[in-house]
């Protein structure tokens, strides 16, 4: 097992409501992160536009569309496999176009057409807006393909059709890009240099989800704590920023707490948090806000500082247990779950121990972890001998993992007997008797149905646990059930 929870959104076929006036079909599949998702019901907007209504059925569809993720080899040899099947439906509808968005095409460019020619258009993450013209190239018998990367990019301007939704919950993008240049990452070269969105036109979009019935939004970007707004784009360009745009600049903590404000009785999530730069501010703006859930993702990568330090991350060992000190004195009852690599070049069995340890201080509520995978384009790839055998990145992993499976059920273990709200989002996957929500701990916790429906805040006192789920009964309505009338 290579995860305690996964939360990335593997092969997802992606469908909205249908559009009667479109004729065209259109097929999307989404792998790797929330962003990804997010990126592909942007995609579905602006395809909209052009007569495409998503369907899952593969065989009817008129364009496919899948977006990749580069992160590891693992993630683009399932999409290699995926494009494979797309092309095998092909030979029996030839007028069918097949493209590869994402950030697997921005890394691999031309080679989808020219070299393996198994794909009819490519689109990069910062192109999405051009896949109409793109598309008249391919109806005009030429391969398409643009990988351009944006320094202003950010979709700010596209309202998101939100697909196969729940009606409960939604990604909102506040940045795209990033600027951490850390060794083992692509994402830098995938996904460009960071921007932050226009804060007025995210406050837009959280009221519009709120005027259609959801009930929780999860703020999304690479890197959420450096999200910058000051009327400008890019963060390196805030020296230049005149004194009055300085004044009145918004940065994450006073994004959070606008959205929180704005909309009272909706739960507010956010993802991906960096150590180094995560501030008190946040912090105590989740403290402020009963919205805001007591849950933070944040990846620590090695618990070792001379690993980290080849890692180019920007904080220590110590620096990390400060901020989860901060954390757990601000917010005593806040999940907080990882990110871990083991293997990374040159580690010991003594930076393995570190990683342990710290494992054993924090305590996270779950994770994600990785073998190190070395990929192509990165100053890993380029600096460093992919050194560690697999055999020793193996048992290192299995290691870890059995670490965080025993501390997954201790602190699940912490809930039982509690009343804790939580929001209906769906039916149980394992019983059509019970409803499945999340705590504000980002904690699955399923229960009897009764007379409850999807999108409820409803009262559980917790009765039994696994290392990652909840189970127990309802007792009542939550307070966050009467902002809703």
């Amino acid at each position: 097992m290579e995860k305690i929870i996964d939360e990335t959104l593997q092969g997802q076929t992606l469908v909205k409501e249908e559009n009667k006036s479109n004729s065209k079909k259109l097929y999307i599949e989404s792998y790797g992160c929330a962003m990804n998702f997010s990126d592909s019901e942007i995609v579905a907007s602006i395809l909209d536009k052009q007569g495409y209504n998503t369907t899952n059925n593969l065989a009817e569809a008129d364009l496919v569309l899948v977006n990749t993720c580069s992160i590891r080899d693992k993630a683009e040899q399932t999409v290699r496999k995926r494009l494979e099947k797309y092309n095998a439906v092909k030979k029996d509808n030839p007028s069918m176009k097949v493209g590869v968005l994402g950030c697997m095409a921005e890394r691999l460019k031309q080679k989808f057409l020219e070299e393996e020619k198994i794909v009819d258009l490519v689109v990069g993450p910062d192109a999405y807006k051009d896949l109409p013209n793109l598309l008249d190239e391919v109806e005009n018998g030429r391969d398409a393909i643009n990988v351009i990367l944006s320094k202003e990019e950010t979709y700010g301007d596209i309202s998101p059709v939100r697909l196969q939704s729940n009606g409960v919950s939604a990604f909102v993008s506040i940045t795209r890009g990033c600027d951490n240049m850390c060794t083992f990452c692509v994402v830098p070269f995938t996904r460009g240099r960071e921007r932050s969105r226009d804060p007025k036109s995210i406050l837009d979009e959280v009221n519009d989800l709120w005027a259609k019935g959801f009930k929780e939004i999860t703020l999304l970007g690479q890197n959420v704590d450096s999200y910058l707004w000051y009327g400008g784009g890019l963060k390196k360009d805030f020296k230049k920023a005149t004194e009055m745009q300085k004044a009145t600049a918004v940065n994450f903590a006073s994004l959070l707490d606008m959205v929180a404000r704005a909309q009272p009785g909706m739960r507010i999530r956010f993802s991906t948090s960096n150590p180094q730069d995560m501030t008190l501010d946040v912090i105590e703006i989740m403290a402020k806000h009963h919205n805001i859930c007591n849950y933070i993702h944040l990846p620590v990568q090695s618990g070792s500082d001379r690993i980290l330090k080849k890692m180019n991350r920007l904080h220590t060992r110590e620096e990390y247990f400060k901020l989860i000190d901060d954390i757990r004195s601000i917010i005593p009852d806040c999940g907080i779950s990882q990110d871990m690599i083991t293997g990374f070049p040159s580690e010991t069995e003594e930076d393995h121990q570190d990683t342990l340890s710290l494992m054993e201080y924090v305590r996270y509520d779950f994770g994600y972890m990785f073998a190190y995978s070395e990929r192509p384009g990165t100053l890993g790839a380029k600096k460093f001998k992919d050194d560690i055998p697999e055999s020793t990145k193996k048992r290192r992993l299995q290691e870890i993992i059995d670490l965080q499976q025993k501390h997954s059920r201790l602190t699940t273990e912490k809930h039982l007997g509690q009343v804790e709200e939580v929001l209906i989002e769906k039916e149980s996957k394992k019983s059509d008797l019970q409803w499945s929500g999340r705590n504000t701990q980002n904690t699955t916790v399923v229960f009897p149905k009764e007379n409850y429906k999807v999108g409820d805040y409803v009262l559980v006192k917790m009765n039994e646990c696994t290392s990652a789920t909840l189970i127990g009964e309802a007792v009542g309505y939550g307070p966050m059930q009467s902002t809703l009338s």
